[in-house]
């Protein structure tokens, strides 16, 4: 999934706070905690906010080999909640200052469920002060969206909305997959479910995983040329959202061909100097992450020191409750 890289990393003394990282992939595999954490001290990471999957991939009994990821064949993705517990687990068996290191996320249930509110308000209370947010949540998300088993999940529907309830009430910021569009329409699509989340739940505050694009997007589409000014406008009208800057986003948005910074992207960068998190988005495996947090360098190093870093860490601490809470 982050296979395609990038820019070289710059040697310098940043740090960087991951706010989009995967613990384990579609098979619920993790490479593990000690992978992790050396991969975080190697690209100076100080902290990740750190989630499972919420669906799993099946292999299908008609399937002679295992596919190694969820688009290698057409088997069905369904919801699988133990993500969370194996993630707990996880974390529990680390030392007290290793476990300070993440910020964990709550992801395992069903987008689409009116039950999944409750199944959140109970695990939330099962471990008072553990869960930091809520999220990946998966809606429109391309093929995954296309592989999953039961109606396609919204922003907005029914189920999200008493979602972003119990956000609210326990101070949870929500990442929210929510696709601007699909694979042939190249119009904002799939607004409208975004900015009725955004506009009924002022209270919440939102992470737009990268900005609503992804790679198959881009397999397809290429760039879309509405997203600049798109985002810019969201920001302006909505105060909780927050941009997660994802590796999709690097290119071509970020990073012109040569790899050289968008100008455009800087000045939004410098009006919004707070509504903006990094994220690596990997999953179960971690040999890149270094080489992938640093590939933002480009973009940081062109903007003032302080939006840099807020950028790089100080924006996403400020979203998560026991950093708020201090």
């Amino acid at each position: 999934m982050t296979a395609l890289l990038l820019a070289q990393p710059l040697a310098h003394a940043r740090s960087y706070v991951d706010g989009h990282l995967h613990y384990v992939d579609f098979f619920q595999e993790s490479a593990g905690m000690s992978a992790l954490l050396s991969a975080m001290d190697q690209g100076k990471i100080s902290h990740a906010a750190i989630m499972g999957i919420p669906v799993a991939k099946k292999w299908h009994e008609d399937e002679p080999k295992k596919p190694r990821y969820y688009a290698g064949d057409d088997a069905d993705l369904y919801w699988y909640s133990a993500t969370d517990f194996y993630l707990r687990e996880a974390i529990q068996k680390l030392k007290p200052e290793q476990q300070q290191r993440f910020l964990p996320f709550l992801s395992g249930f069903n987008s689409s469920d009116k039950n999944a509110a409750a199944h959140i308000r109970r695990t939330l209370d099962m471990h008072p002060g553990f869960w930091q947010g809520i999220g990946e949540v998966f809606t429109r998300h391309d093929d995954v969206t296309a592989l999953m088993q039961g109606s396609t999940p919204r922003a907005n529907n029914e189920a999200m909305l008493k979602v972003y309830r119990v956000a609210a009430e326990y101070d949870l910021p929500v990442l929210l997959h929510s696709n601007i569009t699909s694979k042939r329409e190249r119009n904002p699509l799939y607004l409208e479910e975004l900015e009725e989340a955004l506009s009924k739940n002022t209270d919440v505050r939102f992470i737009w995983a990268h900005a609503g694009t992804s790679m198959e997007l881009h397999r397809h589409q290429d760039e879309l040329d509405f997203l600049l000014p798109l985002v810019q406008r969201l920001l302006n009208e909505h105060d909780n959202l927050y941009i997660d800057l994802s590796w999709t986003l690097l290119e071509p948005y970020l990073l012109d061909a040569k790899s050289q910074p968008n100008p455009e992207w800087l000045a939004l960068f410098e009006a919004y100097p707070t509504r903006f998190v990094l994220g690596s988005d990997v999953v179960g495996r971690f040999n890149n992450l270094g080489n992938i947090i640093q590939s933002f360098d480009p973009v940081l190093d062109a903007l003032p020191a302080d939006v840099a870093q807020a950028i790089a860490v100080d924006n996403f601490l400020a979203l998560i409750p026991k950093q708020r809470n201090k």
